[in-house]
């Protein structure tokens, strides 16, 4: 069943033989897609239009201010790492003095 069939031609001609005992293809055929419902074009308004731009503006300055935060956040968290790294380090000089 798995085995394919290859033809025998013991001389090349130029010609390819078909295979034989080829079976019909029975699968079913794939279902036609329903046809599309037309859509009216959409129609932007200076309302619209105005309710985008102040949409965007706002996502823009939302977004603009979690990142800015976020940058403020490690550079707090780097200067105190930084703090802590001195104060340590003076410490550590401090007790192999005495």
């Amino acid at each position: 069943m798995l085995r394919p069939k290859i033809p025998v031609n013991p001389h090349p001609t130029g010609q390819i033989t078909p295979p034989t005992g080829t079976t019909p293809d029975t699968r079913p055929a794939p279902p036609t897609p329903a046809p599309v419902a037309s859509r009216p074009a959409l129609q932007l308004t200076p309302a619209t239009a105005v309710a985008l731009v102040g949409g965007g503006t706002a996502a823009v300055l939302v977004i603009g201010a979690v990142l800015v935060s976020m940058l403020l956040a490690v550079a707090i968290t780097g200067m105190a790492v930084a703090v802590v790294a001195v104060v340590l380090r003076l410490l550590l000089k401090d007790l192999r003095n005495h």
